[in-house]
């Protein structure tokens, strides 16, 4: 490419080598270099990374080892792979009696990869014997991660893996001397504690509970719901908020606008989604009518926690309202925060929707949002998430009706459950046939990866539109 710097930056090879340029869409590390004509793409990289992962671990599904009596089919390890690969729950096989200990073993690696990331566990280790980060390291992790730039990334990777190491562990812990004190052995104990507390962080829904009833037994213990719902909303906030809210705490940082934002959204759609649930179930035999106040609550509390891309459940979801499927496909639908382990379209992305729809109703030029203006770009991605989100949602739910014979509240619930990663399910999830499975599966992935990357990553050889074309007024509203 020609030289548009003077002579006398001919001194500064090395430097230069060092800075990316952008060509077509895609990151090109080191120009000068022969190999790097096309560069690299990150977005492409995180898809096509989730999909390895995804199918090395339904091949290791697939062994005769990791089921306790027949062998699991290509088509339910790849979904159960996926599932858990894209942190979500849904399964076709229960996790407790199908699946041996190895079984069970590859999937919490599965959740645990898939909550934090390939990249992120690969630096981990590269960090570990002492070897640098490069440049296209750095800009993969950013898309992983899911920030607005690659600066101080590894610092944050590091963080992200001290804070999972003391969550999960304090969580596993917990739940360990929970169940040791109802009478489990050690060893028993000890597996639950550490499987429900990666699942619960990673906002995967996995339970090795038995016979598909996940947390209906410990519906009414404090001890084993309060605990996991906190591990769920931590995770769910995003390890850009946690990192921000530790250095409030000990480096007495002012929160950022991010931070603002998710833990309002966060504990508003708690309080407003349990105190729906709690009446629209009160009265309903099938779930809330005949428990104590205290597990009406915790109920109520749980399932408004857990619709946010957990999974668990400790009543069941079958037998709940029209009116509570709604609040919770509401929720499924917004899902965790950004950069966090869970799906949806995210609380930030649904904030910015409404705070520019609210403004634009207000008369306001710009987006506002705590007395800060939000950038036109970020509103446009924003809407083009909340709108292509939402059409896929749609046409997934109209093909399941016409694979299957389910009700259509039926089939909107597991697509909504299955984008927003959440795992949740009215029980058709074991009956689903090939196709209906195929498409459920494919929307989990989408609801991982993120319905703009997953384009994107179509478009990963894009050219960049240098032309300005003429305006056009049109009449819209």
């Amino acid at each position: 490419m020609p030289d548009n710097t003077n002579p006398s930056s001919s001194n500064n090879n090395d430097n230069s080598s060092k800075n990316n340029e952008h060509v077509g869409g895609l990151v090109c590390l080191h120009p000068s270099h022969r190999k790097c004509r096309r560069g690299i793409n990150p977005v492409s990289f995180v898809v096509i990374s989730f999909l390895a992962v995804i199918l090395i671990g339904a091949v290791l599904l697939m062994l005769p080892g990791a089921a306790r009596n027949e062998p699991t089919s290509f088509l339910d390890a790849l979904f159960t792979a996926t599932s858990a690969t894209c942190v979500t729950g849904l399964v076709v096989k229960d996790t407790a009696t199908h699946f041996s200990l190895f079984g069970q073993l590859v999937i919490l690696v599965l959740i645990q990869i898939g909550g934090l990331g390939y990249m992120t566990i690969t630096t981990f280790f590269a960090l570990l014997i002492g070897r640098k980060v490069g440049v296209s390291s750095r800009l993969i992790l950013k898309e992983n991660l899911n920030l607005s730039t690659a600066s101080g990334v590894v610092r944050l990777v590091r963080r992200v893996l001290f804070f999972v190491a003391i969550i999960e562990g304090l969580g596993a812990l917990i739940l360990f001397i929970r169940w040791k004190m109802l009478g489990f052995g050690f060893l028993k104990a000890a597996k639950y504690g550490i499987f429900h507390s990666v699942s619960a962080f990673n906002n995967a829904g996995f339970d090795v509970i038995g016979n598909f009833r996940s947390l209906t037994p410990y519906a009414g213990d404090p001890a084993i719901i309060l605990t996991i719902a906190g591990l769920i909303i931590t995770g769910g906030l995003g390890f850009i908020v946690i990192s921000n809210l530790y250095e409030v705490f000990f480096y007495k940082k002012r929160p950022v606008l991010q931070t603002k934002i998710v833990i309002t959204a966060t504990l508003l759609l708690i309080i407003c989604g349990a105190l729906l649930i709690f009446a629209f179930e009160n009265n309903n035999a099938g779930t809330l009518k005949n428990l104590s106040p205290l597990e009406k609550s915790l109920g109520s509390f749980f399932q408004s926690v857990t619709a946010r891309t957990a999974g668990f459940n400790s009543i069941d979801i079958g037998k709940m309202t029209i009116n509570s499927l709604l609040v919770l496909i509401f929720l499924m639908f917004i899902g965790a925060s950004p950069g966090g382990t869970g799906g949806g379209i995210k609380t930030v992305t649904f904030v910015v929707v409404f705070a520019a729809i609210l403004s634009h109703i207000k008369g306001k030029k710009e987006t506002e949002i705590g007395e800060r203006s939000i950038e036109d770009d970020l509103v446009m991605k924003a809407m083009s998430v909340f709108i292509i989100s939402f059409l896929l949602i749609i046409i997934i739910t109209f093909l399941l009706c016409a694979a299957n014979q389910f009700s259509y509240t039926q089939n909107l619930f597991e697509t909504a459950s299955a984008f927003g990663t959440v795992g949740l399910s009215t029980g058709i999830t074991p009956m689903l046939n090939p196709i209906s499975k195929m498409l459920v599966s494919f929307t989990v992935f989408v609801g991982r990866v993120g319905v703009l990357s997953f384009i994107l990553s179509l478009y990963a050889a894009k050219s960049l539109n240098k032309v300005r074309l003429p305006k056009e007024e049109l009449s819209v509203g």
